[in-house]
């Protein structure tokens, strides 16, 4: 096997994939957030980061109530069975959006009686990006199920190199206003849209194979992992309302600069919980317990490992980062600080990722539901007490730790009483898996090819 082919071989891996498609969407968002923060005054930046936390609040219903059970359910299925899940989930999702453009209806005429410029916005326009946003994300759901994450990769590049581009080019243009921004974002998602339906990834005549029986199981469990989606998607719709509302849209503008960042985590996290989904609702359908609960353990440990190294770095260049992603305008502003204390937090992210989609995976969304709450409560209290009496950004973002504490504590417990775990015990088979994968592609790209035993 040559050397250009084990190259090759490694975009074979799920995993890979899903890691290059969250990481080139990550590159192109931050080129784009670069390129706002530089086009836009730091009040404009504030009202569009309020705008686009409010926007994804409301996405977040759509998303939360069908993304993971339908994974669950569609994954490791018969093509029968599938069909049927398919087909509910676009009847949901149909549901859904128009529920959203009739709210939009009602809404759309208070906008002459905000003065708040970012809700002005959202009532405007968040109708049209539901509409223009359906097809690609149910393409979203279907790749994702079957494990074509070569194909979401070309189903993420087609939507951001069009709005990417296009920002650009206003901003060269000097035509970069608020409103130019989201009509570009609502017609590069039209051309994805169109672009997947026309390749036929997104399984719309599967309508028809809809049964009352999968449309209800769908439902029934949508609406918990929906309520454990919106309610965790709250934490920042909070702090950005406390920031928006007692600072200004300008401290907001630096708050998410230095939170925008911990995208360098989000990357790995968010592409291994993709692709280790599927699998974690593959081995649970198959009744290999074991096997679904090694595989959590293994995706906490090696992410957590990663994200220790990532978070050192980024506290040591934290200023060179944000003079990068934001200019020069930023770089004696909190930001650099903010950005460190994001990442420090953010090594307990893939225990609060992992514990939350096993706990779906085995039935118990209720407890995700019921854990969000609480989280939230103590984020409310948290952010309170932090303005209170600190009345500084740098409050806000280490009352962020408080929340996934209480998470990691809370799920553990019934996960332990399923399968018996030390907690600790995550981290050990977490290195010794990535001491192992080292020597997987060490191996492989160095032409070795003796066995290594798992």
């Amino acid at each position: 096997m040559s050397f250009i082919k084990k190259i090759l071989s490694l975009f074979k891996n799920i995993h890979f994939q899903s890691l290059l498609g969250n990481g080139v969407m990550a590159v192109f968002g931050m080129v784009t957030i670069a390129v706002l923060y530089r086009a836009l005054s730091v009040r404009e930046i504030g009202i569009y980061v309020f705008f686009t936390t409010i926007l994804a609040l409301i996405d977040t219903l759509r998303s939360g109530f069908l993304t993971t059970s339908f994974v669950k359910f569609y994954s490791g299925t018969s093509e029968s069975m599938a069909r049927e899940v398919a087909g509910s989930a676009w009847c949901l999702a149909l549901i859904i959006t128009a529920g959203s453009i009739v709210l939009n209806l009602l809404t759309f005429f208070l906008s002459s009686y905000i003065s708040n410029e970012g809700m002005i916005l959202f009532l405007k326009y968040f109708s049209l990006i539901s509409l223009a946003t359906l097809p690609s994300f149910m393409a979203n759901l279907i790749v994702q199920g079957d494990k074509r994450f070569d194909r979401l990769l070309w189903l993420r590049l087609i939507n951001q190199v069009l709005f990417t581009g296009t920002v650009i080019t206003l901003t060269l243009l000097n035509k970069s206003t608020l409103t130019s921004i989201i009509i570009t974002y609502i017609l590069s998602n039209l051309a994805a849209s169109l672009a997947v339906m026309f390749l036929g990834w997104t399984r719309i005549g599967s309508v028809r194979n809809v049964t009352k029986k999968t449309f209800l199981e769908l439902f029934h469990f949508g609406k918990y992992s929906m309520g454990t989606n919106v309610s965790s998607n709250l934490f920042k719709v909070t702090d950005t309302f406390f920031i928006n509302f007692f600072l200004g849209p300008s401290a907001l503008a630096v708050y998410n600069l230095g939170g925008r960042l911990i995208q360098i985590v989000e990357i790995p996290l968010l592409s291994f919980a993709a692709s280790g989904m599927p699998s974690l609702a593959g081995y649970y359908n198959n009744n290999q317990k074991e096997e679904m609960m090694h595989v959590m353990k293994k995706m906490v440990g090696m992410l957590s490992i990663v994200i220790v190294i990532i978070a050192i770095l980024s506290i040591i260049f934290a200023e060179p980062v944000i003079l990068l992603i934001g200019g020069e305008k930023y770089i004696h502003t909190e930001a650099p600080n903010l950005f460190r204390i994001f990442m420090s937090i953010c090594i307990l992210y893939p225990a609060d990722r992992f514990f939350a989609l096993t706990l779906d995976v085995i039935h118990k969304p209720k407890i995700n539901f019921y854990k969000i709450l609480v989280m939230l409560a103590v984020n409310l209290l948290a952010d309170y007490i932090g303005l209170r009496f600190f009345k500084s950004v740098y409050s806000i973002a280490i009352a962020n730790v408080f929340p996934i504490l209480t998470a990691v504590i809370i799920a553990y417990n019934p996960l332990n009483k399923y399968s018996k775990f030390g907690f600790w015990n995550i981290y050990v088979i977490g290195y010794r898996e990535l001491i192992l994968l080292i020597k997987q592609v060490t191996a492989t790209l160095l032409n070795k090819e003796k066995a290594i035993k798992d």
